[in-house]
């Protein structure tokens, strides 16, 4: 389980670091190409979502991935359904994206059976996602270049620290292998010792 989270927290790290870094340095994008770039980063969340789903035990974490990969996939194609959306739209679909998925990221950190670094990424996340979503709702009136600037940061923020804890996540549960598999290893050779020995 701790490997599976991982994975997906470092995919979803790196795909964050690479929208941002494309935001970033794409200072004259068009509303229409931010469109697409958003489109393009909803729908990936989305399908890492449903693999976290799939690889949770627990009932609980399972809708909740679930409810959130809806919530991506929808922002995504809501914001290809208008061809040619001005930077307000834009806005918010993207504000009202990032403060329902961080809100529903908060949620999950406390559902039962969540040990307490999942939940250290779940409110790290959502608190990040939130705070995007109330700048941008804050300041409507944003350019596409402003707005690509707050989403490029915003990505390379959540990237960094999704690569961050998906990492400690990946050294932790290889840690936790080796424990577990430490004294099985010792006493499986006691056994072939014993064995020879009453040979």
């Amino acid at each position: 389980m701790l490997k599976s989270l991982s994975t997906s927290l470092i995919v979803r790290g790196i795909l964050a670091v690479a929208v941002g870094i494309m935001a970033l340095a794409w200072p004259g994008v068009t509303v229409l190409a931010l469109v697409i770039l958003f489109a393009v980063y909803a729908f990936m969340a989305s399908g890492l979502q449903v693999v976290r789903a799939f690889t949770s035990r627990d009932v609980g974490p399972v809708f909740g991935h679930l409810l959130v990969g809806l919530i991506d996939l929808a922002a995504g194609v809501l914001a290809l359904v208008w061809p040619g959306p001005t930077a307000l739209v834009l806005v918010l679909i993207v504000g009202s994206w990032a403060v329902v998925t961080g809100l529903f990221e908060i949620v999950a950190a406390f559902q039962a059976g969540e040990a307490a670094g999942t939940r250290a990424v779940y409110v790290l996340g959502g608190l990040v996602s939130v705070a995007f979503g109330v700048v941008l709702f804050a300041r409507p009136g944003v350019g596409a270049i402003t707005l690509a600037l707050l989403f490029g940061l915003f990505n390379l923020i959540y990237g960094v620290s999704a690569l961050v804890q998906g990492t400690e996540l990946r050294r932790a549960g290889k840690t936790l292998h080796s424990l577990v598999r430490g004294p099985d290893t010792a006493g499986a050779t006691r056994g072939r010792v014993h064995t020879s020995s009453a040979r």
